[in-house]
């Protein structure tokens, strides 16, 4: 397995849910709502933090960060994969909608929404 396909990891934490006999509580309701928790999770190491901070990690702090973005990845691809969605595709897809919302001659440079531009 490499360690570089979404298709891969997807496998092996269909696996071991399923070693555990945790399909049964992985409905997509819990896998959401995990997901929300370990975004949570992750946004505590930034709280408080101003800009520059949050970009100079600790050593430390960024392992932490690290693992926290890993469960935030973890929940998502099994959310995906109990849906039946193709991430990659899914995301491709939404790249597509955000450069018509927000066209390079009217975004660049701000952070305005796409209603405002």
């Amino acid at each position: 397995m490499t360690r570089d396909s979404l298709a891969d990891l997807t496998v092996q934490l269909r696996r071991f849910a399923d070693e555990r006999d945790w399909q049964q509580f992985h409905s997509p309701k819990n896998l959401a709502a995990a997901l929300i928790v370990e975004a949570g999770e992750l946004l505590e190491h930034f709280q408080w933090l101003n800009e520059a901070e949050s970009e100079a990690l600790s050593v430390e702090k960024r392992g932490e960060v690290e693992l926290e973005l890993a469960d935030v990845l973890i929940y998502l691809v099994r959310l995906a994969d109990r849906l039946d969605v193709d991430l990659i595709a899914a995301a491709t897809r939404k790249i597509g909608i955000n450069a018509e919302k927000y066209p390079v001659e009217k975004s660049r440079g701000s952070h305005t929404k796409y209603t405002g531009l």
